[in-house]
């Protein structure tokens, strides 16, 4: 199917979870150039329901990837199966896109990463928040040039509440989890990290505590070019999903922080009043959608994805050195965490 602009690329949603729902609905009709084929889940209810547009539900992967109308998956299982989901989908030749992170750990990213480069098959990596337009535009402004060089970047992420046990449980920490997108957000828009410094704490949930993570954390970064940067991250604001990137240079200042839902302030009794997300799938709906339409063009074009396989292990990478640098309390050079 690759460069081929004819027909759409026929989609196999794998995972029909939150994620994987909003996916599913909008293969379904709001990609161009893409259609919902099949949805695969163990969940069969969950299955149907995100099979909208008349596609097939099911709970079998080699069925999905041996119907010669899916031209593509999208992995957005738990990430326990999606390094031996990617590896069956290159085996089928599949064009693949896959939720972030490939594996639990480094090795296991690159095994995976390998497969695919062997099979020949278009990758992309779900980082999607270099699509969402705010982060788009502070990445393209810096690699333009806008700002001079960069001096100091900061990132600051935070979620409403801590997540339930079983998702702490399965979780691949919170490097891996959550700041991950913060570390590839400041890699799209500084460049590669050489060294980590992480302070990590539990004060919101004690039961990160009992599986060996922190709820609550600053990383420090040095980049390659010798900018610095932060990052800022918790389990906890109460008001809703809060996001921030700012990034200083020699020629000024980019801040993307515009957090609210809709664009009114109430002015009363108790003060000024604005809304926010509550959640990030509401906040990041439109990147999720983005991501996935530049998958497509890049597949039918002909052309790479990106982010692909290089930004999938690298900012694995830096998450690592900031696990380590955590565990032994010390700065760690990137170079430090093999493969």
């Amino acid at each position: 199917m690759t460069g081929d602009r004819s027909t759409p690329l026929g989609f196999a949603v794998i995972g029909a979870g939150r994620i994987g729902a909003l996916h599913a609905r909008h293969l379904a009709g709001a990609v161009d150039g893409a259609r919902l084929v099949r949805v695969v889940d163990p969940d069969a209810g969950a299955a149907r329901r995100a099979a909208l547009a008349g596609a097939v539900a099911g709970d079998d992967l080699a069925e999905a990837l041996a119907d010669p109308a899916v031209d593509a998956v999208l992995i957005a299982s738990p990430t326990v199966h999606h390094a031996d989901q990617l590896e069956a989908a290159a085996a089928a030749g599949k064009a693949i896109l896959c939720e972030k992170p490939v594996a639990d750990d480094l090795s296991g990213t690159v095994r995976a990463m390998d497969t695919v480069r062997r099979a020949g098959v278009p990758f992309q990596i779900g980082f999607n928040r270099r699509f969402d337009p705010a982060y788009a535009e502070v990445g393209r402004a810096v690699r333009a040039g806008e700002l001079g060089p960069v001096e100091l970047f900061r990132s600051q992420s935070s979620d409403p509440g801590p997540a339930p046990e079983a998702y702490i449980a399965a979780s691949a920490g919170f490097f891996h989890d959550s700041v991950i997108h913060d570390i590839d957000t400041a890699r799209f828009v500084c460049g590669e990290v050489e060294r980590v410094t992480a302070l990590g704490r539990v004060r919101v949930d004690p039961l990160y505590a009992k599986y060996g993570d922190v709820d609550t954390s600053v990383l420090t970064l040095e980049f390659a070019s010798g900018a610095l940067g932060v990052l800022m991250n918790s389990r906890r604001t109460v008001y809703g999903h809060d996001l921030r990137v700012e990034v200083h240079g020699a020629l000024g200042k980019l801040v993307a922080e515009d957090e609210r839902a809709t664009k009114v302030w109430r002015y009363g009794p108790g003060g000024p009043r604005g809304d926010y997300y509550h959640h990030f799938l509401d906040r990041f709906r439109d990147a999720y959608r983005l991501e996935v339409q530049a998958f497509v063009d890049a597949v039918r074009a002909g052309r790479a994805p990106e982010p692909g396989a290089v930004d999938a292990v690298e900012s694995l990478r830096v998450a690592e050195a900031a696990r380590l640098s955590l565990r032994e309390g010390r700065p760690v050079d990137v170079a430090e965490v093999a493969s």
